[in-house]
Order: structure tokens, then sequence, then C-alpha cells
């Protein structure tokens, strides 16, 4: 995005991330059973598939998690999550070189995801769960996104509390920042990530949202992940994800629309997405209207 102190951050093994233009689209591939969004969950070669897919559809970057975050998600352990990761992400490598994430708050696996081919390490925690995760990424250069949640997947939504969500939210995250340059990470691989859903209600969710902007200004790209999250069902009045019979065309997915195009009005850098072609199209109309063209 323009203002951007670095619009263009080199990835290990090659590949770039160009924010000189609109937001990068990344899309979604669940590598387990569990995570929220059924069609997103992909295992072995279906996985590698709809990965392809996904970048056929014009996403910029490929997200793979093989750990389901969801709220009441349970923790799995390191050998399972690179048993389900790892073939995924080297048959990709076979036939695309779209910079991939890896979701992990792990360092062993983000350590075989990097040998792998990932550029980008995308930790849910921060890079606090973990203490050896923010000196690996240092080592091998990674990009990490830093997102920010309240508690563990598993309870995170069981009572949330802030006194003010978006203030504390965007100071921890500057925070996170501090934390990950002083480990050595370079500020220009740092993205921020203020965590949609994760530890946070409805007005949580909106505020932080409302005060987009204000961290966008800063040095630092800023993702944001709210793909057919539960706060758009309640806006809508449409409870749950998708309405019955909706076929992933339904409330939630316009839904989602509106609230993608309102980060992008507000700056954001990274839209990580379930519907890569729809987000592709609403990026590029946008991108036309503001400019005139």
């Amino acid at each position: 995005m323009k203002g951007l102190r670095y619009p263009e951050v080199p990835l290990p093994g090659g590949g770039v991330l160009d924010f000189s233009g609109p937001p990068l689209v990344m899309g979604i591939v669940n590598c387990n059973g569990d995570s929220f969004y059924p069609p997103s969950r992909a295992l072995g070669e279906a996985a590698v598939e709809r990965a392809l897919a996904l970048a056929g559809e014009g996403a910029a970057i490929i997200d793979l998690g093989a750990e389901s975050s969801r709220p009441g998600a349970e923790y799995i352990p390191a050998g399972e999550e690179a048993e389900r990761l790892l073939p995924v992400l080297e048959g990709l490598r076979k036939y695309s070189r779209v910079p991939v994430s890896v979701d992990t708050r792990k360092a062993e696996v983000a350590r075989l995801a990097l040998d792998a081919g990932a550029g980008i390490i995308n930790d849910i925690s921060g890079l606090q769960d973990d203490p050896l995760m923010a000196g690996l990424c240092a080592e091998r250069g990674a990009a990490v996104v830093l997102m920010h949640k309240q508690g563990v997947p598993r309870t995170m939504q069981d009572a949330p509390l802030y006194a003010d969500a978006a203030s504390e939210v965007y100071a921890w995250l500057a925070g996170a920042a501090r934390r990950a340059e002083n480990a050595g990470i370079k500020r220009r691989g740092i993205i921020l990530d203020p965590g949609i859903g994760f530890g946070k209600r409805l007005a949580d969710n909106t505020a932080v949202l409302f005060h987009l902007a204000e961290i966008c200004r800063g040095d630092y790209p800023v993702l944001v992940g709210l793909s057919r999250k539960s706060f758009i069902g309640e806006l809508t009045g449409k409870p749950g994800r998708e309405p019955p019979g909706a076929g992933g065309k339904g409330d939630i997915l316009a839904g989602t629309l509106a609230a993608l195009a309102f980060c992008v009005m507000k700056g954001a850098s990274i839209l990580r997405v379930h519907d890569v072609r729809e987000t592709v199209s609403l990026v590029k109309v946008l991108d036309g209207l503001m400019k005139g063209q």
C-alpha cells in the first residue's frame, strides 16, 4: 500500500511480497478436518489441488494451516501438525512458486516448513507460544505475521474482556513488533494482524476494525483475516457463518465482502480469505474506482 516504508519484501528461497499496489489476497487452505469453514479443509493431494486452484483465481499468497485455531480447538503435537502440512507444501512446490505462508505457532514445524519452501510464518501467538520461534525466523530471514489474540483457541471466546479493544490491541501489536525486531527479525519482514475473532466479542471486533486506519498508517503492512467469521452473521442478523442452503454464496459471503471493502478503504495490505475469486474482483473494482480508472 502507498505510504509503507518497505513496498517490497523479499522472501527466503525467492519470491517477493509487493505492497506498492492494491492489497494482496491470501488464500486459505486448512490441512485439517477441524477448521470452522468446511470447504476450506483439505488433506494431502486435495489440499495441493485447492492451493493451486486458489493461486489460479488470483491469490498472491497461499496460507497453509495444519492446526485448527477456531474457538474451542485443541492444541496438537508438532509431529502431527508437520505430518499433515509438509506433503501439501512439498506438493505445491512441485507446481507453483506462489509465496507460501504457514500458519503455525511451533518452531519445529516452522523450521521444516521453511526448509520445504515456505517464506512466511503466520503465528497466531505473535511469537509468544514458542521461545524458539523468533530466533528461527530471524536466522532464516522469514517474513512473520504477528497476530493479537486474547487467551488460547480452546477458551478464548469464553469471556473476553477489554476496556478499550482498539487501543489495547494496537498497543499490543506495536509491542509485538518491537519484540520481533529486538529478536533480530528485520522490520521490513514484519506484518501485523489484529486477530479479528480471536478472543473478541462483536463490539471488540467492530471497534478494532473502525480504528484500523490508525495502525495501517504505521511502518508495517497489516493483514486482516475476517473471512466468514461469526461476527458477520451477528451483524447481518443471520446467526452462524452461512445460512442454510446458501451453498457458499449467501449472506456470510456478501457480509464478508462488505467488511473486506471497508478494510481496503482503511488501508489493509493483505486480505486473508476463503473466497479468493470474489475477493480479487472486489480489490480490482475498488482499486479502479479509487484511481478513477
